[in-house]
């Protein structure tokens, strides 16, 4: 059978209404308005303008005391009437803001009919307080009601979800906000969240349950034969024919970009879908500062507004020394602040279009609702490289391969390969033995040999320069962690005292995934020494990015300069490549440590124990 049969067997095609308009039943106006800072009895609420902002804007609470309730209602994206799961009624919940140095309170009351629970992600707290099932607590049951309390430690933007089950792609998460106690070392005139998430009609159990059938069921942007002829066209037959042989063998795709894609998920942008697209105000010369929050559950963006550069001031909440960007790469889980300053009274389109290019979320920066701005064709779907598997190839200048697919490269210079004896064996049947790399190979554990694992990355590099697959050579001055400067002095300049290693696995046709070949279920804790600092270095066996998130503790990534190594809560880790951040142990308990993909969670997983 093959795989659009297979698709169709497993459930039908969702049609989609292409209206695909917004409606929660049950939202308060007075928290609409209060989210743009205007009550519903001012006079400045009086123009038109202003009430169409104020009803499709995040409801915003703010100050010391919060309450938050769990539970259900029926929403509107695509014409169809679902249930989500929400935050006092909304999707997204509303946007908290907090004050730096101060004590919050959140009374979270459980409304709905399981367990569920609220992590306060990138928040420095006492574990007990970090909202995570069966590590922090016990959770939060059905009619209970959980009060979280903890000081303020930091300034800038985060945002919070569940930890329970599926309910962060039902719809349970939210912005955060902090204010600095001194002054912000930059200055602007407006203020937006920006949050970005993945909706779909469908179940997510139902979603899980056909990528373990059937991994790429949401894939429809694999190779043509129209693609074929191209690429005979460009490269000639032989080269076409053995990249398209080694891949085959492999038993992988060049276009393995995201397990789930536009096929089923409709991409917002503060929770209006692209047919509204959100819009916010401004004057000509203000500076805005556009905080965003990749709120999805599995959705890598692009981001870029055509027409203005974007200077990025923040990283995951933390201030960064100031980089002027055309674009930026923003994984599920991160956060990017960046200001903007149009200079005339033209309309800018906020574009995010998906990794695999399946689908995109928008809004729009305007003087004047009245005006829009044309949204950008997608960019074409890029091809995975040989990089990308962790193949270092001897002689060849990675920085000129661009965006070139696999078939662009000459398999010959790859020294001892003979694929024509790979069979049709994956890739842990390979002889590495046999293999004249120009480099030695990094080893790999026992662990992670046998049908659970089916790559492993033979000369995995550091990228931090690398924008990655579909940014590269693109025209646009993109974002990469390179870049990336803490605005402060490193605090803790020690030399790590020890190194962890650590091997992000799986087998994609089975939909499995672990970290060294081992799911959460049969590993054991990783122990580090309360005040210690340890270096801790990662390796995608995979050839699929990862956002790796350490709970409780700052992860500072290694760029280079040691004396102002940014703070980062989530790190992509690339396909087939090697990152390396350093973290001081100074948080005591249990901590979560764990891919931040929703469907790769469960066995990409660690508990961290700093004792």
């Amino acid at each position: 059978m093959n795989t659009v049969l297979k698709r169709a067997a497993l459930a039908p095609r969702q049609e989609f209404d292409s209206t695909r308009r917004r409606f929660v039943t049950g939202l308060a106006a007075g928290g609409a308005l209060a989210s743009i800072g205007l009550s519903p009895f001012s006079s400045a609420y009086a123009t038109t303008q202003e009430r169409h902002l104020a009803q499709q804007a995040m409801p915003e609470l703010s100050g010391n005391s919060f309450q938050l309730n769990l539970g259900e209602q029926r929403l509107n994206f695509t014409g169809k009437q679902r249930i989500a799961q929400t935050i006092n009624g909304s999707v997204p919940g509303p946007v908290l803001r907090w004050r730096e140095g101060d004590t919050v309170t959140l009374k979270v009351k459980n409304n709905l009919p399981v367990t569920s629970s609220i992590h306060w992600h990138g928040m420095i707290l006492p574990t007990n307080m970090d909202g995570v099932p069966g590590l922090s607590y016990n959770g939060i049951k059905s009619g209970e009601t959980f009060n979280y309390r903890f000081k303020i430690q930091q300034s800038g933007t985060y945002w919070y979800h569940s930890h329970s089950g599926f309910q962060e792609q039902k719809g349970m998460y939210g912005a955060i906000v902090i204010e600095p106690r001194q002054r912000d070392p930059y200055q602007y005139d407006r203020d937006y969240v920006v949050m970005l998430s993945d909706w779909s009609d469908e179940d997510p159990n139902r979603i899980y349950a056909k990528l373990k059938k059937l991994s790429h069921y949401y894939n429809f942007n694999e190779r043509t034969a129209a693609d074929t002829f191209r690429e005979i066209k460009a490269n000639g037959v032989a080269k076409t024919w053995k990249s398209r042989k080694m891949w085959n063998q492999m038993r992988m795709s060049t276009r393995d970009l995201s397990d789930v894609t536009g096929y089923t998920y409709t991409y917002l942008m503060n929770g209006q879908t692209p047919a509204e697209g959100w819009k916010g105000l401004f004057k000509r010369g203000e500076k805005i500062r556009l905080r965003f929050v990749n709120g999805s559950a599995m959705s890598f963006f692009d981001v870029r507004i055509p027409g203005l550069k974007m200077t990025v001031v923040a990283s995951d909440g933390q201030n960064i020394k100031p980089v002027s960007v055309d674009e930026f790469r923003i994984a599920v889980a991160e956060t990017y602040d960046v200001i903007v300053q149009p200079s005339d009274d033209s309309a800018y389109t906020i574009f995010a279009q998906s990794i695999g290019r399946s689908g995109y979320a928008r809004g729009t920066l305007t003087p004047d609702l009245s005006l829009t701005a044309n949204v950008p064709k997608m960019d074409a779907v890029p091809n995975l490289t040989h990089a990308d598997m962790g193949m270092n190839m001897s002689g060849m200048d990675h920085s000129k391969m661009g965006n070139q697919p696999m078939q662009g490269m000459d398999h010959s210079k790859m020294k001892g390969m003979d694929h024509s004896k790979m069979d049709n064996q994956p890739m842990q049947g390979m002889d590495h033995s046999k293999m004249d790399m120009s480099k030695s190979m990094i080893k790999h554990a026992d662990t992670e040999y046998g049908a659970h694992v089916d790559m492993r990355a033979m000369d995995p590099q550091y990228r931090l320069s690398d924008p990655g697959v579909g940014l590269r050579n693109n025209g646009r001055r993109v974002l990469t962690y390179s870049d990336l400067r803490n605005l402060y002095p490193t605090k803790d300049r020690r030399e790590p005292n020890r190194e962890i290693e650590l091997h992000l696995t799986g087998n994609m046709s089975r939909y499995m995934w672990s970290i060294n070949g081992i799911k959460y279920a049969d590993a054991q804790p990783i122990q580090l020494k309360y005040g210690e600092r340890v270096r801790i270095t990662f390796v995608n066996d995979t050839m699929m990015n990862h956002p790796m998130h350490l709970h409780g503790m700052w992860s500072e990534l290694e760029t280079g300069d040691m004396s102002h190594l940014p703070r980062k809560h989530t790190v992509i880790v690339q396909p087939g490549s090697k990152i390396s951040y350093q973290v001081t142990a100074d948080a005591k308990g249990r901590w979560a440590y764990h891919c931040h993909l929703l469907y790769h969670m469960a066995g990409m997983f660690r508990e961290v124990v700093v004792a």
